[in-house]
């Protein structure tokens, strides 16, 4: 195998440094290796064009909003993809029981099997004209998303800390919100926190928020927190690490292959740690957030 590095600059030198350490790990091993600095899509879709032409593996380095912006595009042209975690989350690498040490993941590189496991197709009407943004662990809508927001301004705080500070601020000012949700044509209306759609088991560095979430099963998981006191969510926030939180009775979880979702007042929205645009109001057509089972190529631990 041949590899291109994908970089992102936006993820500042700790993914240089990662870079840098699986390309001493493959070229070791005598493998061809190409590390290209990818800022903005223009040049993250020409790169990943031109190294599936080649045949290349095509490694996304950084955390899951880089690894997002990659894989829809290594599926499109029926390429495969490898993992070297270097975000402040790295949740889909974590499903994939990816390590996080740049030298193992690269090991992975030479050593593992190709696994296909399954996208998520996000798809907000009137926006990107009409062009469904790919996904790889999960789309959320409400609380979390502005936790995500307030995450961007916390590079301040060491890594392993901006999540849950981030997310006890972003419970603490919340407002409930209304939502539809609907699941395979079934409808649901919910006073919800939060609702969550989910391929992987992991968000928010490692909060088990889908437990029983498959990466194979070609199925969504959707969970809603309903409406609660504030107290009440900031109590329940570290249960989500173990993925207890699934057992509150103001947790419902839900399943299926296409989920549609609108609610209103303004609810903000995001995938894998990057932001969406805002969840379409109740009266418009809502965002379309569709299971592609098997749809990308991906190294795994053999």
């Amino acid at each position: 195998m041949t590899y291109t590095l994908l970089v992102n600059p936006r993820a500042g030198g700790a993914a240089v440094a990662a870079a840098d350490d699986a390309r001493a790990v493959l070229e070791g091993a005598g493998r061809s290796v190409e590390v290209v600095s990818c800022e903005g899509s223009a040049a993250t879709r020409a790169a990943v064009s031109a190294a599936c032409a080649r045949g290349d593996v095509v490694v996304a380095v950084g955390g899951d909003g880089t690894v997002s912006s990659v894989a829809g595009l290594v599926t499109e042209r029926g390429g495969v993809l490898g993992l070297v975690p270097a975000g402040r989350g790295n949740d889909f690498a974590r499903m994939l029981a990816i390590p996080g040490e740049p030298g193992d993941a690269a090991r992975v590189l030479l050593d593992g099997r190709v696994e296909q496991v399954d996208l998520i197709a996000c798809t907000v009407p009137g926006v990107a004209g009409g062009a469904a943004h790919a996904v790889v662990g999960s789309v959320y809508a409400g609380v979390d998303a502005r936790a995500v927001e307030l995450v961007e301004r916390m590079r301040w705080l060491p890594t392993f800390l901006q999540y849950p500070v981030a997310a006890v601020r972003a419970l603490a000012t919340y407002t409930p919100v209304d939502m539809e949700v609907v699941v395979d044509g079934v409808s649901h209306c919910f006073g919800a926190a939060t609702v969550v759609v989910a391929n992987s088991a992991y968000y928010g560095a490692g909060m088990q928020i889908a437990p029983d979430a498959s990466v194979t099963d070609g199925l969504l998981d959707v969970v809603v927190v309903a409406s609660s006191s504030r107290r009440a969510l900031i109590t329940a926030m570290p249960t989500i690490y173990r993925g207890r939180h699934v057992l509150r009775d103001d947790v419902v979880v839900l399943r299926g292959r296409v989920v549609e979702v609108h609610g209103s007042p303004r609810v903000p929205m995001g995938g894998d740690g990057e932001p969406l645009p805002d969840l379409p109001a109740r009266e418009a057509a809502p965002a379309r957030i569709e299971a592609l089972p098997g749809a990308l190529k991906v190294l795994v631990p053999a």
